[in-house]
């Protein structure tokens, strides 16, 4: 079980199998953790439920080993099997409360918001993340409504959990992204998408820290 007072959101992984091209996702997700990933969330939107689990056990072993704590995207039933570290949600998931309920008090709960509501509502509910955004378009999730830098500032100082910038980071606007106040960024493509995985992970490390 991973400590939740522990995690380093700074640069959060987000898995996309589609823009690995011909790279491994268990090697890449090691390279990506060795170049300072502080933590993963497995996404697989069109995978069957038991490939899902397969994939998810695989990934896990590579996690465990490092001490980082894994997030299941969306399937609480993956979650709950492979007994992840964690699992995050959006709006049209499970509601946060029965999530929480179901995960128990001492799992991570991530949820996807993009305005202060949203974002107060989730905290009361359970939630122990925030994922906020899209900040900037991004092509793995074309209907995600928009959110400035303005509002993402506002967002992190309405809560007292973390709250981690999603959508279109790369290493170009990670620092302006950073500015706000935010816990971290949640990157896919900035990563995953690049040839050198683990130098793509370490130069947003070092572009954030």
């Amino acid at each position: 079980m991973y400590n939740k007072s522990k995690v380093n959101y700074a640069l959060y992984l987000v898995t996309d199998r589609n823009i690995l091209g011909d790279k491994d996702l268990c090697e890449s997700i090691e390279q990506a953790i060795q170049g300072g990933v502080g933590l993963v969330q497995l996404r697989e939107k069109n995978a069957k439920t038991k490939e899902f689990y397969s994939i998810a056990l695989k990934v896990k072993e590579v996690t465990d080993k490092y001490s980082i704590p894994l997030i299941i995207n969306d399937r609480l039933d993956i979650a709950l099997a492979i007994d992840a570290d964690g699992l995050h949600i959006g709006a049209d998931d499970i509601p946060v409360k029965i999530a929480r309920n179901l995960l128990g008090p001492d799992k991570i709960l991530g949820v996807s918001t993009s305005n202060i509501d949203e974002a107060i509502e989730a905290q009361s509910q359970g939630a122990d993340y925030l994922g906020v955004g899209a900040i900037f378009s991004t092509k793995t999730k074309k209907d995600a409504e928009s959110v400035s830098l303005d509002e993402l500032k506002l967002i992190k100082s309405s809560v007292q959990i973390p709250v981690v910038g999603i959508g279109g980071i790369n290493e170009l606007n990670a620092k302006e992204v950073m500015s706000t106040g935010v816990d971290g960024i949640s990157v896919i493509s900035a990563i995953l998408g690049k040839k050198d995985v683990y130098s793509a992970a370490k130069d947003l490390y070092n572009i954030i820290s």
